[in-house]
């Protein structure tokens, strides 16, 4: 098969992800930070390796600010219900996903209002959109870093600063950008990043984590169990057991460590390189195809490994059904739980097919992919 599904999940992982996997399970799968024989030390030393090398990763000052999470959807909701409050109002973007979205519409219902910033027809944010929008009350700043849907690359920098010289928190989406492109969240004024370990990390599902600037406050919505303080009924206070209440995904992280040794081996410059030069070819050559309509910026400046198309009036579902059933290639149609971008790009009612390029897809596999898309257009 062609997978080409990148942007909902990397596929496939390393070879040392799948190994170290089965070596947790097999060898010393017990309950992290929960009991004290070897096998339970081990798990929980092999977390705090992978929680260190995020935070050099993403420069976040002390490890035990990088909450382990189960996607980048926790993580947004932790981060976004921990610091909003009634009265409060919110920044963010048409081009947010669901995760983001739908969180703001259920906080509404508590006095949090929001502002919906929209985007060009390419899915661009301007940062003076964003400052017109600052109220009196605003506490937040939420953007994705690039959009599921086209692969804009959002000036993140920009919005931070814009946060910072404002006095209001920001908080970004790196589902689409950690690991394949730097994120300093000192360097970016960065408050709060939720990102998740299946995607761009080369992890396993059911990881991700949510990294919170040192000094920055946030409520706890879920209280469990920690392995700590267990003589008090209150929740812990202390990061990261205020917000890793359970048990944690032990051997998955171990997963999502060995996915981040092996960007590190290989470079994430050169990951990002070889990303970008296959989204310049499929771009150049999927222009050339009449009936072929393409959004975002198509230029590998502005637009990660991500491109949406429709061919023709074609239901973008019977197109993606096609790729897969008679050329075994893999990619996403409908709405990618991303509505107001749709609407931004105008997509609502036709939806779009989505190709999301990865660190392990080929040349080859575009050529062969382009010749299926000329086959299609033909035909619809």
């Amino acid at each position: 098969m062609v997978y080409f599904d990148n942007a909902a999940t990397s596929f496939p992982k390393p070879e040392i992800v799948y190994d170290s996997i089965m070596t947790a399970m097999k060898e010393y799968g017990a309950n992290p930070g929960r009991s004290g024989h070897k096998m339970a030390l081990k798990l929980s030393r092999g977390i705090y390796d992978t929680r260190e090398m995020m935070s050099k990763l993403f420069n976040v000052s002390n490890p035990m600010n990088v909450i382990m999470t189960f996607n980048a959807t926790e993580g947004l909701n932790i981060g976004l219900k921990g610091i909003l409050k009634a009265g409060d109002h919110v920044i963010t973007t048409s081009m947010e996903h669901n995760s983001v979205l739908r969180p703001l519409r259920y906080l509404k219902k508590f006095g949090i209002e929001h502002t919906i910033v929209q985007a060009d027809n390419m899915g661009r944010i301007n940062p003076i959109d964003i400052k017109k929008a600052i109220k009196s009350n605003t506490k937040l700043i939420m953007s994705t870093h690039i959009s599921n849907l086209t692969g804009t690359i959002m000036p993140i920098g920009e919005i931070g600063k814009i946060a910072k010289d404002h006095g209001i928190l920001y908080m970004v989406d790196g589902s689409q950008s950690a690991g394949v492109y730097d994120i300093d969240i000192q360097k970016l004024n960065i408050d709060l990043l939720a990102f998740p370990g299946h995607k761009g990390l080369l992890g396993p599902q059911g990881t991700g984590a949510l990294c919170i600037r040192e000094g920055i406050e946030l409520e706890s919505y879920i209280q469990g169990g920690t392995g700590s303080a267990s003589h008090s009924l209150d929740q812990p206070d202390i990061l990261p057991d205020k917000f890793e209440s359970g048990t944690e995904n032990g051997p998955g992280i171990i997963g999502l460590g060995a996915g981040i040794k092996y960007i590190l081996d290989r470079g994430m410059d050169n990951i990002r390189q070889h990303e970008e030069n296959l989204t310049k070819h499929f771009i150049d050559e999927a222009s050339k195809i009449d009936g072929i309509k393409m959004y975002g910026p198509l230029n590998i400046k502005e637009q990660a490994a991500v491109v949406a198309l429709n061919i023709k009036d074609a239901d973008s579902s019977e197109v993606s059904y096609i790729l897969d059933q008679e050329y075994d290639i893999a990619v996403r149609p409908g709405l990618h739980c991303a509505p107001l971008a749709h609407e931004t790009i105008g997509t609502l009612d036709q939806g779009a097919v989505r190709f999301s390029f990865g660190a392990f897809n080929t040349h080859e596999e575009i050529d062969y992919c382009i010749k299926a898309l000329k086959d299609i257009a033909k035909e619809v």
